[in-house]
């Protein structure tokens, strides 16, 4: 009897089937069509509007419904709440590693910036490489007699207590002022013809207080090599060696030199600030062979801004810049904006110092007493000239070395003069200055 009733309110239209429905009832639960559920519990449609109770089964299909929109609806915010946390995290991570590059940055820059002063101001403690060399090249004389720098450093006692250079000069107590820090708010420039002995006293002067608050550099021509120098002079590697680089980082050396040598001198500026309240005494740089700088451009502008430095740090008391020259350009290009500029000129030794200088000499290093007509030949022949009196004090013969320097100035003098014409180019009229000078060769008796 239900089996005719069971088919006729199957609804096929919706499209189930009994296979369907008991395919469906194994793998899906008890989900049961509302219509065929209605025919089971004994409601053919709809509620009737006295008939208010809820169908069970229409209850558990909407329960199950719910349950799985719920369960999808928390699936995807445990996703989000997944990426969100993961984004979160990554952020946190970046943000961290920044914070910590930018503390290293930062302490490695101040610590850089430490350090630079610190070896800048290193280069002007006790010590310099100019008075080493200095030491190497002094010669011990003969019959082992002690030399100067022996004395000096302390190998041997000096039985002279008022021991001095074998060639004393009236120059070297105000060289000594100026170098050792006493003379303030000049700077100077020693200006002499080569070989009258400028360079001698300032290492001289350096060498009485161990180079303490000197430092010496040797001047050049082309630009970069003297960049390169004033950086060893001062201990200073223009940033060369900034870890900055390994993260290609444009350095300050594609500037150009002069700009290297300003920041330099930035940097010795606060280095002089540092001393002078803590010292109390100047800074003194010597440039030596400041004739060696070209004489066009870059060379004016290099001199120009050493000379900007040189003002400034005079009036405040900071550096003392010595300028040592062989050339009278020098002096012309300075003279025009010089306004605290000192100079000192040197002169050969008279005939008397001379004479004087190599008698101690000899008598202290060869046990020579040499006769006053030798002396006075000696003199006549090269002059007062420092280097020729070094040569010859140092020879055993010191006629044949007179006869020698005599002949070899001679040489280099007449291979420099040139005969002016009509027929000349212009270009000789450079050699005019050898050429009026021949009348000076009548004063060598050679």
């Amino acid at each position: 009897m239900l089996r005719p009733f069971l088919r006729a309110r199957t609804p096929r239209r919706a499209g189930f089937t009994r296979q369907s429905l008991v395919y469906r009832s194994q793998q899906a639960g008890p989900v049961i069509p509302r219509a065929w559920s209605r025919t089971l519990t004994g409601q053919s449609g709809p509620p009737s509007p006295g008939n208010d109770a809820p169908n069970p089964v229409d209850d558990a299909t909407d329960r199950v419904e719910e349950d799985g929109a719920e369960e999808k609806r928390e699936k995807k915010e445990a996703e989000w709440r997944s990426t969100g946390w993961k984004m979160f995290e990554a952020a946190m991570t970046t943000g961290a590693s920044i914070f910590i590059l930018g503390c290293v940055g930062i302490g490695y820059t101040k610590y850089y910036k430490w350090n630079v002063l610190e070896k800048m101001e290193n280069a002007f403690r006790p010590g310099d490489p100019v008075l080493d060399l200095a030491a190497n090249g002094k010669e011990m004389p003969k019959n082992g007699e002690p030399s100067r720098l022996d004395v000096v450093k302390g190998n041997v006692e000096d039985e002279d207590e008022n021991y001095d250079r074998w060639i004393p000069r009236d120059e070297q107590e105000k060289i000594d002022k100026i170098v050792w820090g006493e003379t303030k708010g000049r700077y100077h420039l020693l200006i002499g013809e080569k070989g009258t002995g400028k360079t001698s006293m300032l290492i001289d002067a350096m060498d009485k207080i161990n180079g303490e608050g000197c430092s010496m550099m040797e001047a050049h021509a082309d630009l970069e090599v003297f960049r390169v120098r004033l950086g060893r002079c001062l201990d200073f590697e223009y940033h060369e060696d900034n870890i900055g680089s390994l993260f290609s980082i444009r350095g300050p050396r594609d500037a150009g030199a002069i700009l290297d040598i300003e920041r330099a001198f930035n940097k010795l500026e606060k280095v002089a600030l540092r001393r002078r309240a803590r010292v109390g005494r100047p800074l003194i740089l010597i440039i030596n062979s400041a004739h060696l700088i070209r004489d066009d451009g870059d060379g004016r502008d290099l001199l120009e801004l050493i000379q900007q430095r040189a003002e400034q740090w005079a009036a405040s008391n900071l550096a003392t810049i010595i300028i040592n020259s062989d050339k009278y350009w020098v002096f012309e290009r300075l003279k025009q904006y010089a306004t605290r500029m000192e100079v000192h000129q040197i002169k050969d030794l008279s005939k008397d110092r001379a004479m004087q200088a190599l008698r101690n000499y000899r008598m202290k290093y060869y046990g020579e007493k040499v006769n006053e007509s030798i002396l006075e030949e000696v003199y006549d022949k090269i002059g007062g000239r420092l280097t020729f009196l070094n040569r010859v004090a140092k020879s055993e013969d010191m006629i044949a070395k007179c006869n020698n320097i005599c002949e070899m100035e001679k040489i280099w003098f007449l291979n420099n003069c040139a005969i002016l014409g009509e027929e000349m180019d212009d270009d000789v009229m450079d050699q005019q200055k050898y050429a009026v000078s021949m009348s000076t060769l009548s004063d060598f008796k050679c």
